[in-house]
């Protein structure tokens, strides 16, 4: 990453985690804003970064996604983290952060793919300077779900070529496959996180193509933090669930 960004580094969401004291982001796949803000409401003492998908939340309106998400996350410390996987061009992945929902307004943390080259980066980054703001990217480097291409030639690869550039935080890994991770850690090194999806105690909540693996096990394999979705926000005590996960995790 050129000099000309100033990025959110490393060091700062891993103390940001330190301070929260969970390895735990939460996915808030929900469908309204309410929604969201309730479970952040709910369980935000016990995760670090609350992970959503903006575009499938049926009444986004910025005003209140900004007073009702954002403002309390930032008071309780968690990170926002937009799951957006931008996959474009440069150009065209700075466009859609500066678009509708001004996702570099207010995302500390982004996904992309590498597949359409290395100016993903550079336009993620130019959004977020052009808002004043400063922020990271996790780069796919493995997925969870059944039947994906992200076979370990292209994960070496990725990896080999964000390594070494500051806007990049880390990379997502497999989360249902301890061995996976590990992998990925003897590529990526210390120096990056590596961030877990597919995670769940109960492995029988798998559904669509997803699979699950153990938080402790994630965590022991080398995983920064585990992302954590249906196991909290469709258990019926969500708070005694993110804690469970949050003890799980801290290995």
């Amino acid at each position: 990453m050129s000099a000309g960004y100033a990025c959110l580094s490393v060091d700062e969401i891993r103390s940001s985690m330190e301070e929260k004291g969970t390895r735990v982001i939460l996915a808030a796949d929900l469908f309204t804003i309410s929604e969201i803000s309730n479970i952040l409401n709910e369980v935000g003492g016990h995760i670090c970064m609350l992970k959503t998908h903006v575009d499938g939340i049926l009444d986004f309106d910025l005003a209140r996604w900004m007073s009702e998400v954002v403002g309390p996350a930032r008071k309780m410390g968690v990170l926002m983290f937009e799951d957006r996987k931008f996959a474009d061009i440069g150009y065209v992945s700075k466009i859609q952060m500066l678009g509708h929902q001004r996702i570099a307004e207010w995302a500390d943390v982004v996904t992309a793919h590498r597949i359409s080259g290395p100016d993903i980066i550079e336009g993620i980054h130019d959004a977020w300077k052009e808002c004043g703001r400063r922020g990271s990217v996790a780069v796919l480097a493995q997925m969870s779900s059944s039947g994906n291409l992200l076979d370990e030639e292209y994960c070496r690869r990725v990896v080999d070529s964000c390594r070494e550039i500051d806007g990049v935080c880390g990379f997502i890994g497999n989360g249902s496959n301890p061995g996976n991770i590990s992998e990925l850690r003897g590529l990526v090194g210390g120096a990056k996180m590596i961030l877990t999806p597919g995670i769940n105690l109960n492995s029988g909540e798998a559904r669509m193509g997803q699979r699950y693996g153990h938080p402790k096990e994630a965590i022991t394999a080398g995983s920064d933090a585990v992302i954590v979705g249906s196991g909290i926000i469709r258990n019926a005590k969500p708070l005694a669930a993110a804690v469970k996960y949050a003890k799980e995790a801290s290995v």
